[in-house]
């Protein structure tokens, strides 16, 4: 799969956390957590849906392919690990995960698996 935007991989992972918080995912939702207008949410559907990592319901429910679950599944648990290595560090409950969310687009491979071993 190609390297995908910290945008798109923001917007994948906001998809999976709905389903797992919510059972659902809607485009209005996706929006409103990630703080964007809803003409930028549904731009970033059809880019998701293009790459075959989401499937829309013409005005209803997103889910993930199979191939966006996984995408979305890894994401999510670069976000967690650093989140939780931040904690570990002492950082506060808000500024781990705000962190996190900010490194976990760049950091290396190498320096994940590093920290899974923590």
């Amino acid at each position: 799969m190609e390297k995908l935007s910290q945008s798109l991989e923001d917007y994948l992972e906001k998809v999976l956390m709905l389903h797992q918080s919510k059972g659902n995912a809607r485009l209005k939702n996706i929006a409103s957590e990630l703080g964007v207008k809803a003409p930028s949410a549904a731009r970033a559907m059809r880019e998701l849906k293009e790459l075959g990592l989401v499937e829309q319901e013409p005005y209803g429910l997103i889910s993930l392919t199979p191939r966006g679950l996984s995408a979305a599944k890894s994401i999510l648990g670069r976000h967690t690990l650093l989140r939780r290595f931040l904690s570990l560090l002492g950082v506060s409950e808000a500024n781990a995960d705000a962190d996190a969310c900010l490194i976990e687009h760049v950091l290396s491979k190498e320096s994940l698996g590093a920290l899974k071993i923590l």
